[in-house]
């Protein structure tokens, strides 16, 4: 009888001290767990892991293969923008549905969606800033607002923006990552490829620069309009870069493309791009060109002495 105590409290004994080395293990395991989650950054390109707030000093770069993650566009304000200079353009713009387009569901329920699950309006941010000092006219488009896909508010928020550029003469620059034209607003959406285009050529005509960056993905309509239009043309590494698909254009031609094939490398040999800046080096570079090619003014003496001797002249 007591052997059989003795046994049953010894087994009891076993067993919690079991049952705490379980609940000590996976107690360990969800605080590993939770301590691991979004402290590492695994590189899809090179798999090397990376600290996540080391990476984010160096502006989503991968350290070892140079590999460009995906920012959004108030990172990208943030890394090109002077600190307590921005100040955002037409806010209040929100896009409609006009067409009631339907596909696997309604426009206008796709738009509300999108909104509350990332915070934007819209696929672009536009605005005025400095950039070392210097004023510039900004605007950002975000591949996670539908792809970056250009409807009507993203182009007449960049009409407006380039507009009020051309007013103040401040330079352009539109960083672009675009899906194209956004199928939902069907004519609406490629009628902002001309509106925008306009602008350019009207800023163009003032004499003053404008600098499209090329990121991962450009293609469709923004590539065909825009992104193509600038005085100084900039790509980061390994951006994709084009109007058609890759595999619309190996289906029509029926052979198989390069594997550099509409990559901002390839575009730079063949003239396309003028050059490809790392992510790291972009605001200097910008800030350089934009010092560059700022309006210069005549002196008011050097004006008066042309007026004089154009009156002597004529005088004679």
């Amino acid at each position: 009888m007591a052997n059989n105590e003795e046994s049953r409290g010894l087994k009891s004994l076993f067993d919690w001290f079991a049952n705490r080395r379980k609940s000590g293990s996976t107690s360990l395991e969800r605080q590993e767990r939770e301590i691991a989650d979004g402290l590492w950054h695994k590189c899809s390109k090179c798999s090397v892991l990376a600290y996540t707030k080391d990476l984010k000093a160096n502006q989503m770069v991968c350290a070892e293969c140079g590999h460009h993650n995906r920012v959004d566009s108030d990172e990208r304000i943030r890394q090109l923008i002077d600190n307590n200079t921005w100040k955002p353009l037409d806010e209040h713009l929100r896009p409609t549905d006009p067409l009631e387009f339907r596909d696997r569901k309604l426009y206008s329920d796709r738009l509300r969606e999108t909104q509350d699950k990332i915070g934007l309006i819209d696929a672009v941010h536009t605005g005025l800033g400095q950039i070392n000092g210097l004023p510039i006219a900004l605007g950002v488009m975000d591949f996670r607002f539908m792809g970056g896909s250009m409807g009507s508010v993203v182009g007449e928020k960049l009409t407006r923006m380039i507009e009020q550029a051309t007013q103040r003469r401040y330079p352009v620059v539109i960083v672009c990552t675009s899906g194209g034209a956004r199928m939902q607003e069907g004519m609406l959406s490629l009628m902002q490829m001309a509106k925008i285009s306009a602008a350019l050529q009207r800023h163009k005509d003032a004499r003053l620069l404008y600098i499209p960056v090329l990121t991962n993905p450009t293609t469709g309509g923004v590539t065909a309009s825009f992104a193509m239009l600038g005085d100084i043309i900039l790509a980061e590494p390994k951006a994709t870069i084009g109007f058609a698909g890759r595999r619309v254009i190996e289906q029509t031609l029926r052979e198989k493309l390069p594997e550099n094939f509409q990559t901002a490398e390839d575009l730079l040999q063949h003239g396309f791009v003028d050059d490809i800046v790392p992510r790291t080096q972009l605001k200097t570079t910008l800030a350089q060109l934009i010092a560059l090619h700022q309006p210069v003014l005549t002196p008011p003496h050097m004006v008066l002495w042309e007026t004089m001797s154009l009156t002597s002249t004529a005088a004679e």
